[in-house]
C-alpha cells in the first residue's frame, strides 16, 4: 500500500491514481471503494447552499421526494412508514460522495448528536494550512469554531493540528493538518489516505 503523506518517498496522491488494486482478502466481495457517506439535515437547501458555497462542494442532483403508502420506507431506509425524504447528491473533493438527506417522519428525534451519543459523527477536511482556514471559516456566517487550532503532542498521530467547528445547523465538522510523517508510521506497512494533490476532482 502507497504511503499517504507528502515526502520524498511518500507521493501525493491524485484523483487519477486510484488505479484497480487487487480484490481483498477480507470484507465485502467485489466491493471496489467507498461510493458515499450520508447525512441527515433540517433543511436541505441551506445545507446544500452551505456546503456548495462555504465548504467548495459540486451539487450532482436532487431526487424527488420519496414516500410511500404501505411499509416500503420501513422495510427499506428503517424509518417510519410515513416518513417522507429529499435527498441531494455532492461531490465534496477529489474522492467523496456527500449524499444529504432531508427526512420528515412522526416520530422524528430533532436533536443533533453530540460527538459522544451513540450515532455521533464529524466530517474532517485535510488542509495545508489550518490557520488560514481557521480564518476562512471564522468568517463565514453562522460557522463557529470550538477554539483555535489544536496539536496533538504525542501518540500515533503527534504533530496533528486539528479544530472542531459547526455548521449553521450544529452539525460537527473538523479541519486537519498532518506532518509529512506520523509515530503509527513505524510500527505497521498500512498508511492513512491522502493527501490529494488537488482537490478538484478530475471530469
Amino acid at each position: 500500500m502507497q504511503d499517504s503523506h507528502a515526502s520524498a518517498a511518500s507521493p501525493i496522491y491524485s484523483a487519477g491514481d486510484l488505479t484497480q488494486q487487487a480484490a481483498p482478502a477480507r470484507g465485502i466481495p467485489t466491493a471496489t471503494n467507498v461510493d458515499h457517506v450520508a447525512y441527515t439535515v433540517p433543511d436541505l437547501d441551506e445545507a446544500v447552499r452551505f456546503f456548495v458555497d462555504v465548504l467548495g462542494a459540486d451539487l450532482l442532483y436532487r431526487e424527488e421526494t420519496i414516500r410511500s403508502d404501505d411499509e416500503w420506507m420501513l422495510e427499506a431506509l428503517n424509518v417510519h412508514p410515513r416518513a417522507t425524504a429529499d435527498i441531494a447528491m455532492l461531490r465534496l473533493g477529489p474522492v467523496t460522495n456527500i449524499e444529504l438527506f432531508q427526512y420528515s417522519a412522526p416520530d422524528q428525534n430533532r436533536r443533533v448528536p453530540r460527538n459522544s451519543d451513540y450515532g455521533g459523527h464529524h466530517i474532517a477536511f485535510y488542509v495545508r494550512d489550518i490557520d488560514a482556514a481557521a480564518d476562512y471559516l471564522r468568517r463565514q456566517p453562522g460557522v463557529r469554531l470550538l477554539g483555535a487550532p489544536r496539536t496533538v503532542l504525542d501518540g500515533p498521530i503527534a504533530g496533528d493540528r486539528w479544530l472542531y467547528f459547526l455548521t449553521p445547523w450544529g452539525m460537527q465538522m473538523e479541519l486537519i493538518s498532518l506532518p509529512s510523517q506520523l509515530p503509527y508510521e513505524a510500527t505497521t506497512a498500512n498508511r492513512r489516505f491522502g493527501p490529494c494533490a488537488a482537490w478538484a476532482p478530475e471530469r
